[in-house]
């Protein structure tokens, strides 16, 4: 798959969000790291998958790309218009080209609303020009495209399976005809033979739609699926960029090395052949992250300089990013070659 499928559409630059958290009566308000200098652009047509642990930032950013956060530092341009310095009307008009579906997709419907209802309220807000005709053909159009039948307009959601509820989420974030959506982990809360269905049907709807996605999920094996390009963000900063295949069959990053060993493979033979560096000990705290690289508590492969100086990301290959101090050194160690269980 090409890196850049069409003209850029999203460059976010040098982005952070902290929140504050704790404190009382003779306390103070702690900073929360969620994100620091992220950068990374999106082109037309592609899927940019975000990856890592629980904790790691990845539903903020997605958040911070739809200014739903708004960030301290840093930029999201959308058509080379900074977002972030947008006043609130302004925003909304963006609205139209940007959209969410979200992890939970019964909680993020109103169970006082109509499927109708809940499709058809973007349409009032950001299309007001169009009839209430106009917007049910809409409605009845997108409903059969996400594989609903017509006649289950008039229910309500509690009516419906996990995996229906997220075709109807699915539905409402499509039906202003965005230009690109935020598919924040969208099948994480689904069994896994409707995690399969959900995931085609975003495949064909990018497709039939020319849609651009990011993709968020803490599973290498979904995001693999439907990525062009992934980022890797540990504790709130990038540690690897680079396109699916390249990620996979030959990852950079120890941290990336050790989320891979975690996908499973159903061949026991090739599963005994790839290299095992599995994850050990905890995330770290974002309120008082480690000094230097925040890996290095965890990276067997940590040495003196990881604690003093935070590593960059620098260039290691075509259109790809990795911030590690010894990626040179660990990817010419015996055994580090690629693994055929990644392939």
């Amino acid at each position: 798959m090409s890196l850049e499928t069409g003209p850029e559409l999203l460059r976010v630059e040098n982005l952070s969000k902290t929140f504050e958290v704790g404190g009382g009566m003779f306390k103070p308000r702690l900073k929360l790291r969620a994100l620091q200098d992220i950068s990374f652009s999106i082109h037309e047509g592609e899927t940019l998958g975000i990856v890592g642990e629980s904790g790691c930032g990845k539903s903020t950013l997605g958040r911070c790309i739809l200014q739903l956060l708004h960030p301290e530092e840093g930029r999201v341009l959308w058509l080379g218009k900074d977002l972030v310095s947008l006043d609130a009307e302004s925003m909304r008009q963006k609205r139209r080209d940007l959209q969410i579906i979200f992890q939970d997709p019964q909680a993020s419907l109103n169970p006082r609303m109509t499927v109708g209802e809940i499709v058809e309220d973007p349409l009032k807000t950001l299309r007001p020009e169009l009839t209430p005709a106009q917007r049910r053909v809409r409605v009845l159009a997108m409903m059969e495209a996400v594989g609903l039948q017509s006649e289950m307009i008039n229910r309500y959601p509690h009516e419906f399976s996990g995996g229906q509820a997220q075709r109807i989420g699915i539905a409402r974030a499509l039906i202003t005809e965005p230009k690109l959506i935020v598919c924040d982990e969208p099948v994480s809360a689904l069994d896994v033979s409707i995690q399969a269905q959900i995931l085609n049907l975003l495949s064909e709807l990018k497709d039939q739609f020319g849609l651009t996605l990011v993709f968020i999920s803490h599973n290498l094996s979904v995001v693999r699926h439907v990525s062009d390009r992934i980022l890797v963000l540990y504790l709130g900063r990038m540690v690897e960029l680079a396109s699916g295949d390249d990620l996979y069959d030959d990852p950079k990053h120890p941290y990336t090395k050790a989320l891979l060993t975690a996908v499973p493979i159903a061949d026991p033979r090739r599963a005994r052949l790839r290299n095992i560096d599995a994850l050990s000990g905890e995330i770290p705290s974002p309120i008082n992250p480690p000094s230097g690289c925040t890996f290095r508590t965890r990276c067997r492969f940590a040495i003196g300089l990881c604690a003093e100086k935070r590593p960059l990301l620098e260039t290691a290959g075509d259109g790809r990013l990795v911030a590690c101090h010894r990626w040179r050194e660990i990817d010419a160690m015996p055994g580090m070659e690629p693994s055929p269980g990644r392939n």
